[in-house]
């Protein structure tokens, strides 16, 4: 069963959630950035079968993360406008070098094992 969201805002950190795994994320920014590059050259060139080409590349590397690095299921399947907003904002932050904290205020990233009153610690 899928979970009901009211806004963009509290989907964006189930959506980090999704991809908490490095590779997962490293899959996503091969097929948006090939998605960026086939619309550029199609646009350059005229060659507009090229656009034919974008979901194929978007949804092939973002599925194969899915399905053999995180093992869940991509969040497209119920939420398909927010996620592929979700998808380009990601790519986005990572470029641009702000992802971080954006994984971190959703949970995701190095486990607090050391820090006083979590978990695992004495």
């Amino acid at each position: 069963m899928s979970r009901q969201f009211t806004s963009f805002a509290e989907f964006w950190p189930y959506y980090l959630q999704e991809h908490s795994q490095p590779r997962t994320r490293a899959l996503h920014y091969v097929g948006t950035t090939l998605v960026v590059a086939l619309a550029f050259f199609a646009v350059i060139t005229g060659r507009w079968w090229l656009l034919a080409m974008i979901p194929v590349a978007g949804y092939f590397f973002a599925w194969l993360a899915h399905f053999t690095v995180e093992k869940n299921r991509p969040a497209t399947f119920t939420h398909p406008l927010w996620s592929l907003a979700a998808d380009f904002r990601m790519w986005w932050l990572w470029l641009t070098g702000r992802l971080e904290p954006e994984l971190e205020r959703a949970g995701v990233g190095k486990p607090q094992i050391d820090r006083p009153g979590t978990a695992g610690s004495e």
